[in-house]
């Protein structure tokens, strides 16, 4: 079979699109036709020797995978031909993929494959987010930075669907209206004296949660966007810098900093996909869409990854085998 290849830790550079040995099934894994993987952040990391899980090449990337199903253990509860969407430790850019039953599950209706893979990394790490760890509330307001991309995405588009307010802040040109388009109440520029203009949309007050996939220089402004009592969720740093935080700023406003990792969480708690992932699947029964995410052919993803580390890519990034 086909598949996306890192042959040396140099980014996507070193990915190559190449023949590889077929996978099999067995007693616990579904074998998935995969008709689209998701790209997200760690598999760049991943690439690059970056992430926190090290592997030596060659290896095939690809966490988020959907397709249909082309065989799967008796009793597993799924047939032959179903559409099925799992998350994967590896081996999604290839177009067959071995799943463990437990990670498998059935693709929402109305939703194509691409659509479908959108949410498993990035919709259940935002759900998570903010129903368990922010456990935010109906009529809070919500601060998202890096709103464009992937998480951002999923951050605006589910505390609108939980009922918050929300402010995003973008910092590419030409994203204003994308962001817009996913429901925002309010979009700024990621600019000098940006903390005032949140502060001035939310009467002086603050935001009582904050959204942050960036890390780096906005940590430190966002602590001082936070009301009284607010919270901040650490989700990663694709600005590339790993914040510190001084403690005293959290007493004072008695403020919390809390840290989200969907994965390892998962790791620990077995049904813990199968809990969420039928909250999430209410969201989405009631009108829920991700945007329609940007669309490479599995062959192209060298050039997909490349703009995903340069910044170019709005919303999600799928592989279509």
């Amino acid at each position: 079979m086909k598949a996306l290849v890192v042959q040396e830790l140099s980014g996507p550079s070193g990915l190559v699109y190449t023949d590889v040995d077929d996978v099999a099934g067995g007693d616990d894994a579904v074998v998935i036709d995969v008709r689209a993987a998701g790209v997200c952040f760690p598999d760049l990391l991943l690439t690059r020797g970056e992430y926190q899980l090290k592997l030596p090449p060659p290896f095939v990337p690809g966490m988020e995978v959907a397709g249909v199903v082309r065989s799967a253990p008796p009793g597993s509860g799924f047939n032959t031909g179903q559409r099925v969407s799992a998350m994967s430790t590896l081996g999604g850019y290839a177009e067959r993929v071995a799943v463990p039953v437990a990670n498998v599950m059935r693709s929402p209706d109305g939703l194509d494959d691409g659509e479908a893979v959108s949410l498993l990394v990035n919709y259940y790490t935002m759900y998570f987010a903010l129903a368990r760890r922010a456990r935010m509330r109906p009529g809070e307001t919500v601060l998202v930075l890096g709103s464009a991309g992937g998480v951002g995405t999923a951050a605006i588009q589910l505390a609108k669907a939980m009922g918050a307010r929300v402010i995003a802040l973008v910092h590419r040109e030409g994203a204003t209206e994308f962001v817009s388009s996913l429901g925002a109440d309010v979009v700024l520029p990621l600019a000098d004296g940006w903390v005032q203009a949140v502060r001035d949309h939310t009467d002086g007050k603050g935001v009582d949660l904050v959204v942050d996939p960036i890390g780096g220089e906005a940590f430190d402004d966002a602590v001082r966007a936070l009301a009284t009592e607010g919270r901040i969720l650490v989700i990663g740093f694709a600005g590339g810098g790993i914040p510190t935080v001084k403690v005293n700023r959290l007493l004072l406003r008695n403020v919390g900093v809390l840290g989200v990792g969907w994965g390892e969480f998962m790791s620990r708690n077995p049904n813990a996909q199968s809990l969420f992932g039928w909250g999430l699947g209410q969201l989405v029964f009631l009108g829920l869409k991700p945007p329609p995410p940007v669309r490479y052919p599995l062959a192209g993803g060298r050039e997909a990854l490349e703009r995903l580390a340069g910044g170019g890519v709005l919303g999600k990034l799928v592989l279509e085998p």
